[in-house]
């Protein structure tokens, strides 16, 4: 493994610690009933992200990851051993996993959660199809 690129350390989820306002009460914001939605779409209400809380940590992680991914490049430029370009190829494709999972835990514990709260049968399997969806393409 090549000493030059870090392995990056997982990011820690927003999760159920965050407590999310019940739509329609102050503070309720997001796709959970906040007033800064986009018009509808297939995919429902947006507003702000559940992975709010945790922008800066993802923001982070993925000049971490960009770092890694420059890394790479320089060693197919030096012509590093095949085997050493793949291992960090791999941690490169671990750590973007990583930042997908955070993700997914955002939206559920956030945009799911929040729709389950409302009431809104409707929405709540909107946003669970959205996930579902989401997870398959991870998946691929």
């Amino acid at each position: 493994m090549n000493d030059d690129i870090p392995p990056v350390a997982p990011i820690e989820p927003a999760g159920s610690s965050s407590p999310v306002a019940p739509v329609g009460s102050p503070g309720a914001a997001g796709c959970c009933g906040g007033s800064n939605h986009a018009p509808e779409s297939d995919h429902g209400r947006h507003g702000d992200p559940g992975y709010q809380g945790s922008k800066s940590a993802y923001l982070r992680r993925l000049k971490l990851i960009e770092g890694q991914v420059r890394g790479v490049h320089r060693m197919v430029e030096d012509d590093a051993y095949c085997i050493d370009v793949l291992t960090q190829v791999s941690a490169v494709t671990k750590a973007l996993q990583s930042v997908a999972v955070g993700l997914v835990d955002d939206h559920v514990h956030h945009c799911v959660h929040a729709a389950a709260q409302s009431g809104d049968s409707a929405e709540l399997d909107r946003k669970m199809e959205e996930i579902m969806q989401a997870v398959k393409r991870l998946m691929k």
